[in-house]
């Protein structure tokens, strides 16, 4: 008989817990052993979870369930990086247990010491598959069916709020402050978006995917972080006419330079993989020497899908599979991270600028970009009222480098009346 302690019990501890008891006889058919939720910690303990929890023991402390001998296997779905999240993990694997989480962002700052105790303390193991793209296979599909894959390049859309946003705005022409309301409202986003709309939660899991791709240490300081909050309704416009859609794309390769991560929004084509991508869907592109081309599509968020991946790695540990965390022995098989320098990228970019409707200003505009080498394959000024002019650009080829100090320049020009914004422009 395992037993299985539970912290925290809100929308996924919720799911999880319905599942591990209404569905208990199946899953432990399927994980080959018996096993109980005997013990959970939850601020709330009236709340109605419409399970009866009246034979489990109920914990204040989250450090305390992890540690207590009344448990073996512990689920964190706390959240948050550091606090008693952290404090918890930390002293389940320290006491040998096995540990499941859904904490992306714990994982994405403390995730390489983390798998170095999970790898060095006999009967521990760490599994996370809920903590990227919901209930997408996402960390096995590329942990252990990718095994025999030299990857290139993994990349996806990694947040269903931003997907909702960016999808919305597309469709109906409102305004990001317009649409974002509206995802409150519904419950896509959070009364405080700054970590979904700033780009924050889908780099922590691009973080995750770019150390099992490469075989890194969890690097999410170097990821390059851009959000969506300053795409406006005629980015969408411009990018239509050119038949692209505008995504929050987070991208891990292997460069000559060395990993770049880099988590922004881009423009890409309609009919591309991850240009169909519409509403709160997530998607995970990964691309090998062996394979090819694969792409995992589903459900990136919510009760039900990550509970699922709960249960799977619940089920994976049940069964013993505790392969390393990050596909590779912490102390002899990752390697130290060696990021791409930032602005590497190249490519054709968009920029959108606000200039003074003034003789001269798209002149003004060209020189700038000619003084940094920057080429321009088309532009165009849209109709507008006062004497703000919204002009759309697109570039030739170009590296980012010279793209940024072509976009100081413009800046620093008497007739530019708003910070330019750049996407790049991509094929996936």
């Amino acid at each position: 008989m395992i037993r299985i302690g539970i912290a925290g019990l809100g929308t996924v501890g919720a799911s999880t817990l319905d599942l591990l008891i209404n569905r208990n006889a199946r899953i432990a058919a399927r994980a080959g052993v018996e096993m109980a939720v005997t013990a959970v910690c939850s601020r709330d303990r009236t709340k109605d979870r419409g399970v009866d929890l009246s034979g489990v023991t109920w914990f204040d402390d989250p450090v305390a369930l992890a540690a207590s001998d009344d448990i073996d296997m512990y689920i964190e779905l706390i959240g948050g990086a550091d606090g008693v999240a952290k404090a918890s993990v930390e002293a389940a694997l320290a006491a040998g247990k096995c540990v499941v989480t859904a904490n992306k962002a714990m994982l994405a700052h403390h995730g390489a010491a983390m798998a170095k105790q999970a790898e060095s303390t006999p009967g521990a193991s760490l599994h996370y598959e809920a903590a990227v793209a919901g209930g997408i296979p996402a960390i096995k599909a590329l942990r252990e069916g990718m095994t025999a894959n030299d990857v290139t390049r993994v990349s996806g859309i990694l947040n269903g709020t931003c997907n909702y946003i960016l999808t919305e705005m597309e469709q109906t022409g409102a305004s990001f402050d317009d649409v974002l309301a509206d995802a409150q409202r519904l419950g896509y986003a959070e009364a405080d978006p700054e970590a979904d709309v700033g780009g924050f939660d889908a780099a922590h899991k691009l973080s995750l995917l770019s150390s099992i791709a490469f075989g890194h240490e969890v690097d999410f300081d170097a990821v390059e972080i851009t959000g969506i909050d300053r795409v406006a309704a005629e980015d969408f416009a411009f990018a239509g006419e050119l038949g692209y859609r505008i995504r929050l794309l987070g991208v891990a390769e292997r460069t000559g330079a060395g990993i770049a991560q880099r988590m922004r929004p881009c423009l890409t084509p309609k009919n591309s993989p991850l240009g169909k991508i519409e509403g709160v869907t997530n998607a995970v592109l990964i691309e090998g020497d062996a394979i090819g081309s694969t792409m995992l599509t589903g459900p990136g968020a919510g009760g039900g899908p990550t509970a699922s991946a709960v249960i799977a790695d619940i089920v994976d540990a049940a069964r013993g599979n505790t392969p390393p965390t990050f596909g590779l022995s912490s102390d002899k098989g990752l390697s130290a991270p060696t990021p791409a320098p930032q602005g590497t990228d190249a490519g054709a970019f968009y920029l959108r600028l606000s200039l003074a409707d003034r003789p001269g200003a798209l002149a003004d505009v060209a020189a700038a970009l000619g003084a940094e080498g920057v080429s321009i394959h088309r532009m165009r000024q849209y109709e507008h009222e006062g004497d703000a002019a919204p002009v759309a650009i697109v570039t030739h080829e170009t590296g980012e480098a010279k793209l940024n100090r072509a976009i100081d320049r413009i800046t620093a020009l008497p007739v530019s009346l708003a910070a330019p914004v750049s996407m790049r422009i991509v094929s996936i």
